[in-house]
């Protein structure tokens, strides 16, 4: 199992064996360099403890216990962990700020606690059968115990082929779950039980204005400068986006030294974000590194399945596997942006669900027309076009406010939501009887529904920091970094600043059909304002040219090959007009091909056993 997971630790390995319990760790040494290989114990060594992540508040939290009496033997942060444990019990884990997966044995209770950040930052699987718990912060390591059944989990499959990501707790494996973030897993005399500890609140309401800025601006500098603890190299990456720009700004603002920076593009301009990223870079004289993608990249596809261990489709992936190679070359630890839309309303899906509020009104049959009329429009694997925000605007006109929502994050995987066939037709007959009910339009339908009384920005808002933020964005940037031994570390993701950031009113963030308001108004004058006032592209891959050039030939092979259509799950028909209609320009599927490209491959690793071999190509600089 360890070594499944080398790559996320090669510094050292660590094995702990005891009656019935065994820990193992792959550690990439960031803090206490020479003492804090792991795991680590309390002074008896009664308590073992294995981590995953980082603890940014440990020097705080050490003085504390030091003076309640403890005795330290390293300087790390995983450290505390156990003295915590001593002194809160299953508490231990509020005190911890930081993102982290944390297994630990108490030896006199014989109890094992599992515990994951507050957001789901770093993974953490689990196995529970028959008294008996595996865990592994990847799949790949936990299926290394060959007791852990394989049979797949066909719901989760569906969701997957709906969203482009499997949603938690699911696995793709029906014996496999993903503790939620923000819970703690308690395993006793063969008994699992799983709860929750913290929950982000979305009130009471603080009134905006200059003081408020002023102290955003504080906590996103503050939250940078906990992140910056390290005995390794830091850099970051530098999409040339506002969140991205405001992390590099306070790292600029708080190091002695120029602050590496790394940036990708593509050779199609309307998708190349370098220019943004060099403007930043040049305002806050940072030392920059890019690279330029191209299509022959898609070569590295199937070692980006076998790392992800699971169907994933987001294609920014094969970016941030990219980008994370190259940091790796000069850096150890990397800051990043992440967050900062889920925290401060980035979307343009809070734009058009606020709009569609308002017509909500009208009678469902003016709205179901309007939304047929939408259908007609051209299709296009632009997000950010006009003619995909009109279709997936007039679609979302004849759904309610949960279903309109969940249709939106899943139009964003381009196989179903707003004004697309759903993945089921073009399932045969077999394959649409295993899977049953879709549980994707539940997954997001559940959270929206259980969110407490308050304004519709922030329905949206909770709901991506509990579905799409943990389950896709995270998973994206967690397993490309550390498939190159690099630390990712996000402070727009820094608890008590999302905590913050939610008791702001909602026209602080979505206000008038613009977005991130207050926090544009509050970085004016630090960020450059051609950053501030450009529109939101999002990262995309210039996957429709792709599908029609150089991928053109392997998707058709590789989906149209009899293994691929003899497992019975879709219709070759059906996958052939797809294939048809992209390369004649007739419809836009290069959202569908990616995702039924990503299953097959990755089928073909986790089911039949196949190794990839693929290599990273070359790629231009």
């Amino acid at each position: 199992m360890c070594a499944a997971i080398l790559h996320r630790g090669p510094d050292s390995q660590g094995i702990y064996l005891d009656d019935g319990v065994g820990l193992g760790v792959q550690r990439l040494r960031i803090i206490d360099l020479v003492s804090g290989d792991q795991p680590i114990f309390n002074e008896d060594k009664s308590i073992a403890v294995v981590q995953n992540g980082e603890i940014y508040n440990y020097r705080e939290l050490r003085a504390a216990l030091e003076k309640a009496g403890h005795r330290f033997a390293t300087r790390s942060d995983t450290e505390v962990i156990v003295h915590l444990y001593e002194e809160h019990g299953l508490d231990f884990v509020e005190s911890l700020h930081g993102m982290f997966a944390i297994a630990l044995w108490d030896g006199r209770r014989r109890r094992l606690v599992l515990a994951r950040d507050r957001v789901g930052k770093k993974p953490l699987f689990y196995a529970d059968r028959g008294g008996t718990l595996t865990f592994a912060s990847e799949l790949n390591a936990l299926l290394e115990d060959t007791s852990v059944p394989r049979a797949l989990d066909y719901e989760a499959l569906d969701a997957y082929l709906a969203l482009g990501w499997v949603p938690g707790p699911h696995s793709a494996f029906g014996a496999i779950r993903k503790l939620p973030p923000a819970h703690i897993l308690v395993w006793s005399d063969g008994l699992v039980g799983v709860q929750r500890y913290w929950e982000l609140r979305y009130g009471p309401k603080r009134k905006g204005g200059p003081d408020v800025e002023e102290e955003l601006r504080e906590r996103i500098r503050a939250a940078v400068r906990r992140r910056l603890i390290a005995d390794v190299p830091l850099g970051a990456f530098l999409s040339g986006g506002i969140d991205s720009s405001a992390v590099v700004a306070a790292m600029a603002e708080a190091s002695s030294r120029p602050v590496k920076t790394f940036s990708i593009g593509f050779t199609t301009d309307r998708y190349n974000e370098l220019p943004k990223a060099r403007l930043v870079a040049q305002a806050f004289g940072t030392d920059h590194h890019e690279l330029v993608i191209t299509p022959d990249a898609a070569a590295l596809l199937p070692k980006l399945v076998r790392q992800y261990g699971e169907p994933f489709a987001d294609p920014s992936a094969l970016a941030s596997f990219y980008v994370a190679e190259m940091a790796r070359r000069d850096v150890t630890v990397a800051l990043n942006g992440d967050g900062g839309d889920e925290s401060f309303g980035g979307y343009t899906r809070y734009v058009a669900n606020s709009l569609l509020r308002a017509v909500d009104v009208a009678p469902a049959k003016v709205r179901t027309a309007a939304g047929e009329l939408g259908r007609h429009l051209p299709s296009t694997s632009r997000v950010d076009s006009w003619t995909a925000r009109a279709r997936r605007f007039s679609a979302a006109l004849a759904l309610d406010p949960p279903a309109r929502y969940g249709a939106y994050v899943a139009d964003i995987s381009g196989f179903s939501g707003l004004g697309t066939a759903s993945p089921a037709d073009i399932y045969t007959d077999e394959f649409r009887e295993q899977v049953g009910e879709s549980i994707a339009t539940r997954v997001v339908g559940r959270v929206w529904m259980d969110a407490p009384n308050g304004s519709l920005v922030d329905r949206m808002l909770r709901t991506d920091v509990l579905t799409y933020l943990p389950d896709d964005l995270l998973v994206k940037m967690d397993i490309a970094t550390m498939a190159y031994s690099l630390e990712a570390r996000s402070p727009l993701l820094d608890h008590e600043l999302m905590e913050f950031a939610a008791q702001l009113p909602a026209d602080f963030k979505v206000k008038r059909g613009q977005k991130k308001v207050g926090l544009r108004r509050a970085l004016r004058g630090w960020i450059p304002d051609t950053v501030l006032d450009a529109p939101k592209r999002g990262f995309n891959l210039p996957l429709e040219h792709w599908f029609r050039g150089e991928l053109q030939g392997y998707a058709r092979e590789v989906l149209l090959d009899p293994r691929t259509t003899g497992r019975n799950y879709f219709r070759r028909a059906a996958v052939e007009r797809l294939l048809d209609e992209h390369r004649d320009s007739v419809r836009d599927h290069s959202g569908k091909l990616w995702n039924l490209l990503v299953f097959e491959l990755w089928h073909r690793q986790a089911v039949d056993g196949e190794r990839p071999t693929a290599s990273i190509p070359a790629v231009a600089g």
